[in-house]
């Protein structure tokens, strides 16, 4: 049975605020993206998360670094810019606002 496309478009749309999210936390690799949101019904792979970073760095909300591995090749570590630190301080206030209407909607 496949995922309800209204569903889809609000996945989408959330799973932007949760990379966001993961990378204000410090400079992120993309495998640790995929890692913490494995399991999650967020979990997504390369192919979606890779085009997903180009386009925020596009936008001006991301901006990478290359860092030596250990176990390889450079790595590019992701980090937000202040736009996409402002970018994350909105979603952050939407949710708030969404999830008290959603409330007030309630029994």
């Amino acid at each position: 049975m496949g995922e309800d496309p209204k569903l889809g478009a609000l996945r989408k749309g959330f799973l932007e605020f949760l990379v966001l999210r993961i990378i204000s936390g410090s400079t992120v690799y993309a495998a640790d993206i995929l890692k913490k949101l494995d399991g999650t019904d967020f979990a997504t792979q390369e192919g979606t998360l890779y085009p997903l970073l180009s386009r925020l760095r596009r936008e001006g909300l991301l901006d990478y670094q290359w860092q030596e591995s250990e176990a390889g090749p450079p790595r590019k570590y992701y980090r937000l810019t202040a736009a996409g630190q402002r970018q994350l301080a909105e979603f952050d206030a939407y949710w708030a606002r969404l999830n008290q209407t959603i409330d007030s909607m309630g029994t």
